[in-house]
């Protein structure tokens, strides 16, 4: 499971549809819906905030936008939450990560895409505000 902290505009197709697929999930997750995945790390941000299920209705919000964007439909309705959203926090470090990660992948699946993104700094996704720091504690390099 990867939540980027990356702007979802910055993902190709896959990934964008990858980032979607596993929002849905990481929301079961947070709703008790799944027994899988509970223990996953990149929940604790999620966790951490005061309505873990409104902060992952916020963060699929922004995939569906840019989902939009492009003249995709995914199904804004399968969203169990949404509403005014207080902003997270990503360290500097954790977007660096990654973005190295990403253009990894970039380079393998999407050579066009990465090529226009290799010499940019990333944007994070809309929800995030970053802070200076090194790459989060959850984060499993």
């Amino acid at each position: 499971m990867r939540l980027w902290s990356i702007a979802p505009v910055h993902l190709d197709a896959k990934g964008l549809v990858a980032l979607w697929r596993e929002g849905l999930l990481a929301q079961k997750v947070l709703l008790g819906q799944t027994k899988g995945y509970t223990a996953h790390p990149q929940l604790a941000r999620f966790r951490s905030m005061p309505d873990p299920v409104l902060a992952i209705g916020c963060y699929l919000s922004y995939v569906v936008q840019e989902a939009e964007r492009r003249g995709y439909r995914f199904d804004a309705a399968k969203i169990a939450r949404t509403g005014r959203c207080p902003g997270m926090r990503v360290t500097s470090g954790q977007l660096e990560y990654e973005w190295r990660h990403l253009l990894a992948k970039l380079e393998a699946r999407a050579p066009e895409l990465y090529r226009k993104c290799k010499g940019m700094k990333p944007e994070p996704h809309p929800l995030f505000t970053v802070a200076p720091g090194g790459v989060e504690t959850w984060e499993r390099p």
